[in-house]
């Protein structure tokens, strides 16, 4: 008798989606180290700061004063509205509460979006290296990714003209990541306004805009793409509070857009789940009523790991490194090492040959678009990230 296989009864869709290299890697080193194995992992972009003590305590206070229940699917009207005033002030970008909508996490808030707009078959044009979430929500939308590629070379930047020839009569989305995870690429206006005149071409192109790594940018302020002109009809924005306020574990996201669009962003939203955790949308209406001085302390920690990834990767021969203008990763092409040395031909097998020889867990850049390079996160404490920098040191000594 044969055993019976549930596998078969998945959906397509279901398999269309592969289990995301992060996720694989991260899972690889947790169960190294349950064996016994002493393991470096600098895979995960998660601060290693506690969420700044006001936002706690206004989260406590909130659960005292009874915000434990259901909260409104599109976000409590205090917190949209300080979403609002801080679009304003930061970005300049005139938005009624109307039209922002709360998620649980800058994640859903990008599913939300793509699932109100793609229908099968419409593309989504993708600059990689691109975060590994967006290919997978896009396919299970039924959406076609169409993916230009990047190297070291030219900064990981897009230029226009690639774009402009990449759009088709089905394009619906273009997803822009300024500053971008992996690379730490950021986009400077000048660039930006170039991509918005090739939008501005195709009136049937909307662009998805992820600004989550907003206030971790080194030099120049991050220009918002919908503060372009004729681009905030043409946008959704989206952000959040995990990367900035170091509020990964509390689930807070959100969308900016033309009111049609929030609309069915809070629609999408509705089916699939509900609105985000009340008491913590209390604790963002302190986290953005409050000062930025804590975030801009755990901006300069970053700054200084910075220096210190960009002095070890120097050093190493066969690496080459761009330095990152944003984020907390850096995103080395060590291409030409795989080159000179049989048996680790891809990024994969690199990454799996430092977690299995050297004790040290990163993530293969294929994961995100590009098969020249490998993401090492630097929101790990400076002991971990010196101790990481020298196994991969030794490793390709």
């Amino acid at each position: 008798m044969n055993a019976f296989d549930v596998s078969k009864l998945l959906s397509h869709r279901t398999a269309a989606v592969e289990e995301a290299a992060i996720i694989r890697m991260a899972q690889r080193a947790r169960d190294l180290r349950a064996r016994g194995r002493d393991v470096i992992s600098l895979i995960l972009g998660e601060p290693d700061f506690d969420t700044p003590m006001h936002i706690q305590a206004a989260a406590t206070e909130a659960m005292r004063n009874g915000y434990t229940h259901y909260a409104p699917v599109a976000g409590i009207p205090q917190l949209r509205e300080a979403v609002a005033r801080k679009l304003e002030k930061e970005n300049g970008l005139h938005y009624s509460p109307a039209e922002i909508v709360l998620a649980n996490g800058a994640k859903q808030a990008v599913t939300n979006a793509m699932f109100a707009t793609v229908d099968a078959g419409d593309e989504a044009i993708f600059l990689a290296p691109f975060w590994v979430a967006y290919e997978g929500i896009l396919r299970m939308a039924g959406g076609v990714p169409v993916i230009l590629g990047s190297e070291i070379s030219n900064h990981f930047k897009i230029e226009p003209r690639q774009i402009e020839a990449a759009i088709t009569p089905k394009t619906k989305l273009l997803l822009i990541n300024s500053p971008n995870n992996p690379s730490g690429a950021v986009y400077s206006r000048h660039e930006l306004e170039a991509i918005a005149r090739v939008i501005a071409a195709h009136p049937q192109l909307l662009v998805i805009s992820d600004e989550i790594y907003e206030y971790i940018s080194y030099g120049e302020p991050l220009t918002s793409f919908a503060a372009l002109p004729g681009m905030q009809e043409r946008t959704i924005t989206i952000n959040g509070f995990s990367k900035a306020f170091a509020m990964t574990g509390w689930r807070l996201g959100y969308a900016a857009a033309p009111e049609p669009l929030a609309r069915a962003m809070a629609k999408v939203q509705g089916t699939f789940t509900a609105g985000a955790n009340a008491f913590v949308q209390h604790a963002a209406v302190a986290a953005l009523a409050g000062g930025r001085e804590d975030v801009m302390k755990m901006r300069e920690i970053y700054r200084h790991r910075r220096a210190i990834v960009m002095e070890e990767l120097g050093h190493l021969r066969g690496v080459e490194v761009m330095e990152p203008q944003g984020t907390f990763y850096a995103f080395p092409d060590v291409s030409h090492w795989l080159a000179r040395h049989s048996g680790i031909g891809t990024v994969e097998q690199f990454c799996d040959w430092l977690l299995d020889e050297h004790g040290l867990a990163l993530v293969p850049g294929s994961a995100f678009g590009n098969d020249r390079c490998v993401r090492l996160s630097f929101a790990a404490s400076e002991v971990d990230l010196k101790t990481g920098l020298a196994r991969l040191a030794a490793a390709l000594g």
